[in-house]
């Protein structure tokens, strides 16, 4: 059941021919959400040039306070809990984010995750993703405390990650990074979820890479700019290039052949050529289970959508008088979770759209032509996918 993906105009660009009620009577229904993005702090203390809060199409941040209040976070937590009862979980994570998500305090940071797991009768994972500026020991015990594991943004070595991740003034982050990196692996290692490094083609891979190992972390996401057919990504042409491919595959090959942490785009793609089911949102044809909620209370769609049109994330809905599960009746939500029906027709003919999957939705859009289009990065993801396969054939062919 294909549906009509395109958009009616620039400030209301819902999938225009996606009738949630005609596909619950074609016999699909929505998965629950599992994964609560909470925007605590709406602002950073970086000013990353590529950033995707700031710097993309969609700028209602500027519209928002820029700390969540206590009452917000009360009902957030109440909504948590009763999205879990409702579909009878038995476990959701909570990610704290931002801007920069220790802008919020301690104090509020505490209320929020125990008041999630007061509220909730499942179990409650936590992470929080942060720039690691504020990683003190204060942060640290907190989270201890709390059973908060932490992820960190690292672009890579100096050089890498100075080329963007810098202070408002233009002053260098690295330095101030590593040295919470640091802090945390001398006593609190166990909280370390992994580092985020968004990809610049600029950037050495290989050298990256043996940057971010320095620090052993448990996974490395290795993050594709935001970018769509409308306003591509940094060095992404629109022709059958594949630039980011030509970065990722020698990092595949150094990881595949001695792997000392996880990658989880690599990971999830050999998961998905050997039949299995995608876990993240960037890759495969698993329905979406995530939802943000707003500093201001507001429920809204994944956070990439930033990339694709002003107002894009946004449904209308509040913690403080919509259940989640109204948000699982919208088009936008249900085009995230129906896999091959909100994929082009180009998509469907492709030999690798189970593990493709069109790529992230984010990243499908065209000004007047919706989201029913090919990844800007599909001539990448095909040549990743392709090596990824042949090197796991070959392999394979050598245990025969």
């Amino acid at each position: 059941m294909a549906v009509d993906l395109t958009t009616t105009g620039p400030n209301d660009e819902w999938p225009t021919g996606l009738d949630v009620g005609e596909l619950r009577r074609s016999g699909w229904n929505p998965i629950a959400f599992r994964v609560f993005v909470v925007k605590i702090h709406s602002r950073c203390d970086l000013a990353c040039r590529y950033c995707y809060m700031y710097t993309l199409a969609d700028q209602s941040w500027a519209d928002k306070p820029a700390r969540m209040s206590p009452e917000t976070a009360a009902w957030t937590a109440r909504r948590i809990a009763e999205h879990a009862e409702t579909h009878g979980l038995t476990s959701v994570e909570v990610v704290l984010h931002g801007g920069e998500p220790l802008l919020a305090g301690p104090g509020l940071i505490r209320d929020l995750v125990e008041g999630v797991r007061a509220a909730c009768r499942c179990r409650v994972d936590v992470t929080v993703q942060t720039n690691g500026l504020r990683l003190d020991e204060e942060y640290l015990d907190l989270f201890d405390a709390l059973g908060v594991r932490v992820g960190v943004s690292l672009d890579g070595d100096a050089s890498a990650n100075d080329r963007h991740r810098v202070f408002r003034d233009g002053r260098p982050s690295h330095r101030a990074v590593t040295r919470s990196l640091h802090r945390m692996l001398d006593g609190h290692r166990h909280l370390f979820a992994g580092l985020l490094s968004t990809v610049d083609l600029r950037n050495d891979p290989i050298g990256t890479y043996e940057s971010l190992l320095e620090f052993g972390p448990p996974a490395v996401d290795f993050l594709l700019p935001h970018g769509t057919w409308t306003d591509p990504p940094p060095g992404r042409p629109g022709d059958a290039s594949t630039p980011y491919a030509d970065w990722l595959i020698p990092v595949f090959d150094r990881w595949y052949r001695a792997p000392r942490t996880t990658i989880r785009l690599f990971a999830e793609i050999m998961h998905l050529l050997l039949g299995g089911a995608s876990t993240i949102e960037t890759i495969g044809l698993s329905p979406c289970g995530v939802l943000v909620v707003e500093t201001d209370g507001g429920i809204e769609q994944s956070d990439f959508l930033k990339a694709a049109y002003d107002g894009a994330p946004l449904t209308g809905l509040h913690v403080a008088s919509d259940p989640f599960d109204v948000a699982l009746e919208l088009p936008g939500v249900a085009a995230r979770q129906i896999g091959l029906a909100a994929l082009a027709d180009e998509c469907l003919s492709c030999p690798v759209v189970s593990v493709c999957g069109g790529g992230l939705y984010a990243h499908r859009y065209r000004a007047g032509a919706g989201f029913r289009n090919p990844s800007v990065y599909c001539a990448d993801l095909f040549a990743l996918i392709g090596h990824i396969r042949r090197t796991m054939e070959r392999d394979v062919e050598m245990m025969r």
